[in-house]
């Protein structure tokens, strides 16, 4: 396992009592860098969308328990917040919630001519996801697709 998929999986065990105090979900954990810094993400959900005041309990109590852990080697930026509302479904747990609703998706090579398609999410399984675009179900290998998302107008 990569170090960052570890450091995103502690921080999910750390993570579960603070939002079932708060009444929240975890939706992700993501340990990025970006330029010259590192970010640790915690995005939060709730039926009906999750307050500022939501992200600001969170994220102190979450800083607190990583101070106190402490096992992550580099400095890092905490950001607690919502997923958005054209939110990525990375995760199985994110299709399956979704599967009925309107997505976007782009993929590393086209196919057709184009690399970008929308449609609502029928399916999906290890290996593929089926979308029906306009009466016509399409299925895509799911290692062609570089992002799947939440379609915020279609």
């Amino acid at each position: 396992m990569s170090e960052r998929k570890g450091y995103e999986e502690k921080v999910e065990q750390l993570l579960l009592p603070i939002t079932q105090e708060y009444g929240v979900s975890i939706y992700d954990v993501e340990y990025v860098k970006e330029g010259a810094d590192y970010y640790l993400r915690a995005y939060i959900d709730k039926e009906g969308g999750v307050t500022i005041d939501d992200c600001e309990n969170v994220s102190r109590k979450l800083s607190d328990a990583l101070d106190k852990d402490d096992f992550i080697a580099q400095a890092y930026i905490l950001e607690v917040s919502s997923p958005g509302l054209g939110r990525t479904l990375k995760k199985d747990r994110h299709l399956e919630q979704s599967i009925g609703k309107d997505v976007e998706l782009k993929l590393f090579e086209a196919i057709d001519g184009t690399k970008e398609y929308a449609g609502n999410l029928k399916a999906y399984d290890k290996t593929s996801l089926t979308i029906d675009i306009d009466g016509q179900e399409k299925v895509f290998e799911r290692s062609k697709i570089s992002i799947i998302k939440l379609a915020l107008d279609f």
